[in-house]
Formats: C-alpha cells, structure tokens, sequence
C-alpha cells in the first residue's frame, strides 16, 4: 500500500466521516484477514466493506498501519465483549465461553502479524504486550466469576486468567494452517478443566 495524504482540509471525503465508517473497515479487514491472512488484497478488503480501494488507503495509508489497526480494534473489541458477556448471558460459564470463542477467533485474525510488520517500524512485542495488559484483567474477571458460581473456595482457585489465556495461545498454535484441527473444541475443554479444578 503506498502512501496518500490525508487529513487535509481540501480533502472533504475524509474531512468530518463518522468513525462507524472506519469501524466498518475494520471489521470487514478483520473478516478477509481470518479468511485469506493479513497479506490478502486491498481490493477484498474494500469489496467486503463495500468501497472502493481509495477509501481503504484514505484511512490506513499503508498495510501495517491496517495490520495495526485491525489488531487494536480485535483486542478492544475483546476487552470490552467481556463484561457485556457478563451483564448479558444466563450465567458466568457461559459468559466466560463466549468470550473465550471470541478470544480464539481473534488469535486467528492475529496470524502472520510479525510478517506483515517486518521492515516497517512497528513492534510486534509491544502489540503483544498491550494485548496482555488489557485482556488479562478481562479474562480473570470472567474466570472468576465462572469460579465463584462453581462454589470453588478462595484458596483453592490457583489458576489465573493469564495461565488460561497463555494455554489458549498455545492450544491455538498452528490452527490456521491445519482444517483438520478443531482448536475451538480443545480450549473449551480447557475451561471446563479450569472451572472444575477444586485442588
């Protein structure tokens, strides 16, 4: 993607456009990334959002700055799904599992990032790093509430929402590239280990 200035007050199909439009974006580059990779065409993206590619490069001048921007928008989208799930679900289980499902949808989305940012000044690791700090409360949060509705007593919950998120990660190692690999089954399984865990 190369650079287009934008920002410029001659510019009046950028100038005052609402925020859902770049909202929109980003969700439907979310879609395509989780379908075809974060290298998929511009043009895919713009079809899916249902633009033409100009819009796409007015709003993220290049592919990292999208790669980014999709990645903030997931884990933002993450973070705030959790105490939603919680006020909105039957119980806290089936809170804590929705948002697990999301949480694994967004690691999908997440694949090749390193690639996609290589040469262009961005770090991975700190993108990694916000994402911890942000949806480890969360996770805990959910996780606890499922536990305390399990009865479990204060001393005996020994697992916390950073060892589930860390097991997810590694349960979705690889997931992408194999279809014979249902990592959504085996984490579920994971947080049901989780939530039965009384020692």
């Amino acid at each position: 993607m190369s650079s287009t200035p934008t920002g410029r007050s001659d510019d009046k199909r950028s100038v005052g456009r609402p925020q859902q439009d770049r909202q929109g974006l980003l969700d439907a580059a979310a879609e395509v990334f989780v379908a075809s990779g974060v290298n998929a065409p511009v043009r895919e993206i713009a079809a899916r959002a249902g633009v033409g590619i100009g819009t796409i490069y007015r709003h993220f001048p290049t592919r990292a700055e999208l790669v980014v921007a999709v990645y903030r928008h997931q884990v933002d989208a993450c973070a705030e799904a959790g105490p939603r799930l919680l006020r909105e679900s039957e119980n806290a289980e089936t809170a804590l599992r929705a948002w697990v499902a999301m949480f694994v949808d967004f690691l999908v989305t997440k694949h090749g990032l390193a690639d996609a940012l290589r040469g262009d000044g961005t770090d991975p690791g700190a993108l990694h790093h916000s994402f911890v700090d942000r949806l480890v409360p969360v996770c805990g949060l959910l996780l606890e509430a499922a536990q305390d509705a399990e009865g479990h007593r204060a001393e005996t919950r020994n697992v916390s929402g950073y060892s589930l998120l860390k097991g997810i990660g590694n349960l979705c190692i690889g997931a992408a590239e194999d279809p014979l690999y249902d990592a959504d089954e085996l984490v579920q399984r994971l947080v049901t280990g989780f939530l039965r865990h009384r020692s």
